[in-house]
């Protein structure tokens, strides 16, 4: 079978591991071709190319900046680039047929590759729903609810919807949001298809843990609470800065790592704050990441208490693989915090609401056998729920 797969994540091969990654080399492994395209952004100062990497054909399509770039030229490249895949698709990709075509939210601006691709090939075309936008952008009011710009994005996903052959969803509340929002879509189209990895054991001896809480400059004997990736509004990440003040337990120490929007506000209150629980890291490469991760003991999910969307942050995959217990402060709407409760590997707490943020914390640190428990209770719901191999069953099965 041959699969396309569309995203606006940059993908030069298939080493590295992630949430898509994961899924094209399991398509590679079960034996079937697969063929990306992504973004190359203009200031990387490359042509667009296909190459071979890891028994896959990757196409890195020139583009606009699409990634930490001003409001401007990220408009102008998100619309763009529906032309520019299909222009590069055409010329590079003319004599393959494809059975599958795969694709991810965001963007939503990928219609007429996808309905070329639909017709000449008669392909399967299945969108795995990682966002819903534009409602995620009035949530944060970065577009005016009604206004031209939100009902010419809304027409736009009402189009990818209805285009769409099979929607995978990343939850139960999200695919109860989407069907219910968009009622003249077939109810039949949406699935739970959550967020999935290839999970990996990693071990690490209590003497190579010390050695990279040394490296870090973290607290030895203190249980450390970790909030690591994306640094922006949607996270909300005003109540992080909050619980790291209000937190007085000795026993706990805050470690921030990452980037996005927000990061330098975060610095400079770092830097004026000074606080003692607590330290900031720039982002570092997956797989350092990964050590430092593994040292810590508590994983924090936060998502903006305005939110009226159900969001399910694929970071809550690396804390899980890790086998740490969860605290995950969100919207009401999401329902991350649920799952994590009902498998008891964290607790959930509403956003802004310091008091019960507290009592979590001190809850999940507290010196008992509960805590090994949802260690193994985390490693047993990425395996149950968000294993790569269900995600590739539910896609192949549609054909």
């Amino acid at each position: 079978m041959n699969i396309l797969f569309l995203t606006l994540v940059k993908i030069n091969t298939l080493k590295e591991r992630g949430i898509y990654t994961d899924l094209l080399r399991k398509f590679r492994d079960e034996g079937h071709e697969v063929f990306v395209v992504s973004p190359s952004e203009r200031r990387d100062k490359n042509n667009t190319r296909i190459s071979q990497q890891d028994g896959v054909s990757i196409l890195n399509v020139r583009t606009f900046n699409l990634q930490k770039t001003n409001i401007v030229e990220k408009g102008i490249g998100i619309l763009a680039i529906e032309c520019q895949y299909l222009k590069a698709i055409i010329k590079h990709f003319s004599e393959i047929k494809f059975d599958l075509v795969l694709y991810s939210t965001p963007p939503i601006t990928l219609y007429k590759v996808i309905d070329f691709v639909k017709k000449r090939d008669n392909a399967f075309a299945y969108l795995l729903l990682k966002d819903i936008f534009p409602q995620n952008a009035v949530d944060m009011r970065m577009i005016k609810d009604g206004g031209l710009i939100h009902r010419l994005f809304k027409k736009k996903e009402r189009k990818l919807y209805e285009l769409s052959d099979m929607i995978g969803c990343m939850s139960d509340a999200n695919k109860s949001y989407v069907i219910a929002h968009n009622p003249t879509i077939a109810s039949v189209k949406f699935e739970v298809n959550p967020n999935s990895i290839a999970p990996v054991a990693i071990l690490q001896t209590s003497e190579e843990k010390q050695l990279i809480k040394e490296k870090y400059k973290l607290p030895l004997h203190k249980k450390i609470i970790i909030y690591g990736g994306n640094l922006g509004k949607p996270q909300g990440l005003d109540f992080l800065m909050e619980t790291i003040t209000a937190t007085t337990n000795p026993d706990v120490f805050f470690l921030v790592v990452g980037s996005g929007t927000e990061y330098n506000r975060i610095s400079n209150w770092f830097q004026n704050k000074q606080p003692v629980n607590a330290l900031l890291l720039a982002q570092l490469p997956k797989q350092d990441y990964d050590i430092l991760l593994k040292a810590c003991d508590v994983g924090l999910i936060f998502l903006h208490k305005d939110f009226t969307i159900p969001n399910f942050p694929s970071r809550l995959l690396s804390y899980l693989e890790m086998k740490m217990p969860v605290i995950a402060a969100t919207d009401a709407n999401s329902d991350i915090g649920c799952v994590i409760e009902k498998n008891n590997c964290g607790y959930k707490v509403l956003s802004g609401d310091i008091t019960g943020m507290l009592k979590a914390i001190d809850k999940i640190v507290s010196p008992d056998e509960n805590f090994t428990l949802m260690q193994e209770n985390a490693w047993g719901l990425l395996q149950k729920e968000f294993n790569v191999d269900n995600s590739y069953e539910l896609i192949k099965n549609k054909l």
